[in-house]
């Protein structure tokens, strides 16, 4: 067995890899919500192009840079998730940013502290659960850290931003081939300063078939609350209606009411056989409320979040009807 499965946090592949993709997503918004700044660090292993990159988004005003590297500047640690590619170093403790391009010029450190790494076991090694043993799988998905606290500064084109007291998430995915569709949503930044929540239900495409699978937490009261394909968990209703996503979701226990209002887009590259050449865009400024009940429908909890993450993939509605 390759013990890296109890490690997703750390660089699954390896560089003799091809038609592959590793990318990690650190997500960083200030004290005041004034700014919203994700980097995704990573390798893209192709015949024609292989390279590191890191992509930058901006989630006030949608902006976004691709920066390429050369594959030999892309250097990872075994133990731990440590990344240096270029002259910036990334791991579940710090980043220290030097990123350049024509366009954009960021410098600076970030420390994180207070943080939550997702559980793990022996039987189910991160947010994929079993399925983290499932072969033959086109995609696969890492939570590294369900929140923590920000603490630093970043230099961008001449502009210092101040990521005092404000609050981070990362996490991954690895593989060939980002899914046909999908829908993901992640907040952290609720009222309750210690909440968080990620869902994600997409077609993935196993054996020549395909099945719709959903990863869904609540990390509420020092507890996670798990709705999930591989824990019997049901998405009991699912609205599109723009510019509001709804969802309910259900397991043995508990019951999610989920609610999205979209936002401001910007634009990311995404993995075809390993070639970041697709786009998608991704909000990282939408609105969620929630609210979590019991299995007798008395309500636990109830908060809303700003700057939330959203992607979407319209044609993911179309699988959920069938």
């Amino acid at each position: 067995m390759n013990l890296k499965v109890y490690k997703p946090e750390i660089f699954q592949g390896n560089l003799k890899k091809k038609n592959y993709f590793e990318g990690w997503y650190f997500k960083h918004v200030s004290s005041d919500l004034k700014h919203v700044l994700s980097f995704i660090p990573g390798i893209s292993l192709t015949k024609n192009d292989p390279h590191a990159f890191i992509q930058v988004i901006d989630g006030i005003n949608g902006n976004s840079e691709y920066i390429t590297y050369d594959p030999d500047e892309f250097k990872w640690g075994k133990k731990s998730l440590y990344l240096k590619i270029g002259n910036s170093v990334f791991t579940d403790k710090y980043i220290d940013l030097n990123i350049q391009n024509e366009k954009l010029k960021i410098f600076g450190h970030l420390s994180y502290n207070n943080i939550t790494a997702f559980p793990g076991s022996i039987f189910s090694p991160g947010i994929m659960g079993w399925y983290s043993f499932v072969p033959f799988m086109e995609c696969k998905h890492g939570v590294v850290s369900v929140n923590h606290d920000v603490t630093g500064s970043l230099t961008e084109n001449g502009h210092e931003i101040d990521f005092r007291n404000g609050k981070g998430y990362i996490e991954k995915d690895w593989g060939t081939s980002f899914p046909e569709a999908w829908l993901w949503i992640q907040a952290n930044n609720f009222n309750d300063q210690g909440s968080s929540f990620s869902f994600s239900v997409a077609k993935i495409p196993w054996l020549g078939k395909f099945f719709i699978g959903f990863i869904a937490f609540l990390y509420y009261n020092n507890r996670f609350f798990l709705f999930s394909t591989y824990n019997n968990s049901e998405i009991m209703e699912i609205d599109h209606s723009s510019p509001t996503i709804g969802l309910i979701l259900k397991n043995n226990e508990n019951q999610l009411r989920v609610s999205v209002i979209k936002s401001t887009f910007g634009e990311l590259r995404a993995p075809v056989s390993g070639d970041m050449s697709r786009r998608i865009k991704e909000s990282i400024d939408s609105e969620i409320s929630l609210s979590l009940f019991d299995k007798h429908n008395n309500l636990i909890y109830t908060d809303s979040s700003k700057r939330a993450g959203l992607e979407c993939i319209d044609k993911i509605f179309e699988y959920l009807k069938k």
